[in-house]
This record gives structure tokens, sequence and C-alpha cells, in this order.
């Protein structure tokens, strides 16, 4: 059975150069989805990947029980904004961070599969943010994106180059919310060799 490994077959959306910003059209994709406020090292921000990670296993490994096509789950992902974007850039407060922390689901499986694991999750482990994980379709189109390296709290001057530097010289305007993808692990990996995606979707003026 072939394993499908979304970072490779979609590479150029899971890749991109870490000294240039480049253009991408990123496809609709299907989520799991669970919002919520504040800093990262938030209660509610450990709750939500500790929920989401259980249903995209158990999706995994259902579809290669039951359909007989294996995938490798797909890295966790995050959209972050706030009433007052520049705080990401201009303050060290993080209570008022937006965020959306999300996995992707291969378009083969449905939102009646989706279901049914969230209820066996659910009913197996205690998760008290099972009950807001949503499963929707996510199109951000036109985008450009960026590889940080390195500690999460060092991205600020790479976002500020991008809104204020690229965006203008290229007639691009944000069209949607700040978008990371975090390809490595930090319970396992120093902060410098962090890999981090920094996607911004967009709109031509």
């Amino acid at each position: 059975m072939d394993k499908v490994d979304f970072k490779k077959t979609l590479k150029h959306l899971y890749n991109p150069p870490k000294k240039d910003f480049v253009v991408v059209e990123v496809p609709k994709m299907q989520f799991l989805m669970l919002d919520g406020k504040g800093d990262p090292a938030s209660y509610a921000y450990q709750e939500a990947l500790e929920t989401l990670y259980p249903v995209a296993y158990a999706l995994k490994f259902t579809s290669k029980r039951t359909m007989g096509r294996d995938y490798t789950v797909p890295p966790l992902e995050g959209l972050w904004w706030a009433e007052d974007m520049d705080i990401f850039t201009t303050s060290d407060s993080k209570d008022e961070w937006l965020w959306t922390m999300m996995i992707m689901v291969p378009d083969w499986i449905g939102p009646e599969l989706v279901e049914k694991i969230r209820g066996e999750v659910g009913q197996a482990k205690d998760l008290p943010a099972i009950e807001h994980l949503r499963f929707t379709g996510y199109d951000e189109g036109l985008s450009v994106q960026i590889l940080h390296i390195g500690s999460y709290a060092e991205e600020a001057p790479t976002i500020h180059r991008l809104h204020h530097e690229f965006l203008p010289q290229e007639g691009l305007v944000e069209n949607g919310k700040h978008h990371e993808i975090y390809l490595s692990d930090p319970r396992r990996v120093p902060p410098e060799k962090l890999k981090t995606v920094l996607r911004q979707p967009v709109r031509r003026m």
C-alpha cells in the first residue's frame, strides 16, 4: 500500500525558499479546525492541540484500514490575526491574539466519517474541546510565502518585510489571515532550527 506524504506531493506549498518570498496558488483544502484566543502557551491552545491530533490520527488509521488509503498526517497549521494586526510586530503582548489551529484532511475523507470518528474519539478520551471541533474547507488562493528557520519569536522582522516591502513592491495587498505551517516539532527540535512556513493570502491591487 502506497503512503501519501503531502509535504512531498505538494512540495511547492510545504517547502518554499528561505531567502526569498514566492507567490503560489493554494488550492481549496479541507481541515479539522479549532478556534481560540491568547498566548500559545495558554491552556486553551494546548487543549486545541490535544484534541486535533487524536482525531487526525484516528482518521488516518481508519482510512488505511477501511479504504486502503494510507497517508502521513499533515503538519499542524495556524491562522493568526488580531483586531490590530500591528501587535504582531510592535508588541510583546499575546493576550489579544486570535487563532485557528488546524490539520489538513485528504479530499477522499468526507464529513460523515469525520463526524463518526469525532464521536468515537470523544467517547474514548476526555477532550473538552471536541465539541468545538469543526471540519470545513478553506480556500486561500493567491498567496505569498517563505520558509522561516528559527524560533517563533524571531518571525516578526520577516513578517514586517513581507507586509511593508514585498507586497507594496509587487502591487499586492493582504486578502486573508496570516498563516503558519509548523514543519518541526518544538518538543524535539531546538528553537534555532525550527522550520515554519509563513504564508499570507493576497490579491492584486
